[in-house]
């Protein structure tokens, strides 16, 4: 760490440069793998696409806000249940439109600025939204964490998922400094070698397989995926009409997110990037390296919060330093054993990072709530929010045939949300609502 300021266009000397990048880079590496390791994606295509939506983002804001960008959580419903349902590439589509739909916003706001948004997405929809989204993907976790690869419970599996989550918890809580901003990684790192040494002593429990790590070459194209033959294909996005309004929906919440991140990262700067270099030319940077992203079969990006952390505590704010971090993870993502050793991560250590994470999400909706000052003595706020999580975690479906060779359906999260924004346009306000919007705290 360090105790000089560095601001946002102050380029640090070359020795400590290089150990202030990776910092970034130990910072945003356990939650930008762990989304394609839930959703079925690369990880090593995820670095790729993160470090260089990174650069597309510093070249949009003309190097003037020190953000990072990596795998978005709020999108991961998404990507699996189009996935389930069509395919991954159609999963793919949708996101390179929710980059183009964010483009669109970007416009919107250089002209219209934000006041439309906190009409359509107040506190009590994006909060309620939020937390759909952390308390549909307990399921996930709680499978990973407790069934083996036949659907079988299994007492090992579970034991492992609380040992990982006991390790992250404790750096998360106990931990100072920029340890504590990497208290995921810490509760990967130390599930996994909790597992190694149990399959050591256990060989009936041995878990982890080393024997891709040792097939894989060294080098290789990140955004290249092997067949089962061996040979490499390029996931080509494919596209239709439900992977395309679910994640425009479900980027309506993703673009709040960010407004909110932007604003965070403002604070902890000193400087309003909402003014310069403006909210437009952020929003086009994260949308311009969402599409990218799934151009080259990546998860959809979003601005991380732990690097923001990072910046806090070591007063460097530096865009050379997030471009060098940048750069780093690009590299990385050409060491195709770094990646293989990456996929072998046992499920049940994911399932327990992912008891912890989707709770911090669903969490974080709660927090928007309260700290929005949202009053549910107000039936109008208690009757949006109680609609929006029944139907985002009950698993509700508009469905309907169109024509006879296509159904369109739409459900869980993008239903919720668009649910959600009708029903607080509709609803009328009630007199003397103070609430705040997400924007002005």
């Amino acid at each position: 760490m360090s105790s000089q300021y560095f601001g946002p266009n102050d380029r640090p000397p070359l020795a400590r440069w290089i150990p202030l990048s990776f910092q970034h880079v130990f910072a945003m590496f356990g939650a930008t793998i762990l989304v394609p390791l839930l959703t079925g994606l690369s990880p090593s295509t995820a670095l790729f696409t993160a470090g260089t939506g990174t650069l597309i983002y510093i070249l949009c804001t003309g190097a003037k806000v020190p953000a990072f960008l990596g795998s978005s959580f709020a999108f991961i419903p998404a990507l699996t249940g189009i996935g389930q349902q069509y395919g991954i590439e159609y999963a793919l589509g949708g996101a390179i439109c929710a980059g183009i739909f964010y483009a669109i916003v970007a416009l919107i706001v250089k002209f219209a600025g934000t006041k439309w948004l906190d009409k359509a997405l107040p506190p009590v929809v994006i909060g309620s939204v939020i937390i759909v989204i952390g308390l549909n993907l307990a399921p996930t976790a709680m499978q990973s964490a407790m069934y083996d690869g036949n659907g079988q419970y299994s007492l090992v599996y579970f034991s492992i998922a609380i040992v990982t989550l006991a390790i992250a918890i404790i750096a998360s809580i106990f931990l100072k400094g920029f340890f504590n901003t990497i208290s995921i990684l810490i509760g990967l790192v130390g599930g996994y070698l909790f597992t190694l040494i149990m399959g050591c002593f256990f060989p009936a429990y041995k878990l982890i397989d080393f024997t891709a790590v040792s097939e894989a070459k060294w080098f290789g194209l990140p955004f290249l995926q092997q067949a089962e033959d061996g040979s490499y294909f390029w996931l080509a996005p494919k596209f239709n009409l439900v992977a395309i309004v679910t994640f425009i929906i479900v980027s309506l919440a993703t673009i709040c997110e960010h407004l909110g991140d932007t604003m965070v990262t403002s604070r902890v700067v000193g400087r309003d990037f909402y003014k310069d270099p403006g909210l437009h030319r952020t929003l086009l940077g994260d949308g311009l390296a969402t599409a990218w992203a799934a151009v080259w079969g990546g998860p959809p990006n979003t601005t991380y919060g732990e690097n923001v952390g990072v910046m806090a505590i070591t007063k460097v704010y530096s865009v050379w330093v997030i471009g060098g971090a940048a750069v780093f993870a690009v590299l990385l993502s050409f060491v195709q054993k770094f990646g293989a050793i990456i996929q072998t991560i046992p499920g049940p250590v994911m399932g327990g990072i992912s008891m912890l994470l989707y709770g911090l999400i669903a969490s974080s909706g709660l927090r928007t709530i309260v700290e929005s000052g949202v009053d549910y003595q107000d039936k109008r706020n208690l009757t949006i929010s109680s609609v929006i999580m029944v139907i985002g975690i009950g698993g509700g479906m508009l469905q309907f045939a169109i024509g006879q060779n296509f159904t369109f359906s739409l459900g869980g999260v993008a239903l919720a949300t668009l649910v959600g924004i009708l029903l607080n346009l509709i609803i009328p306000e009630s007199k003397g609502s103070k609430e705040e919007t997400a924007f002005e705290k």
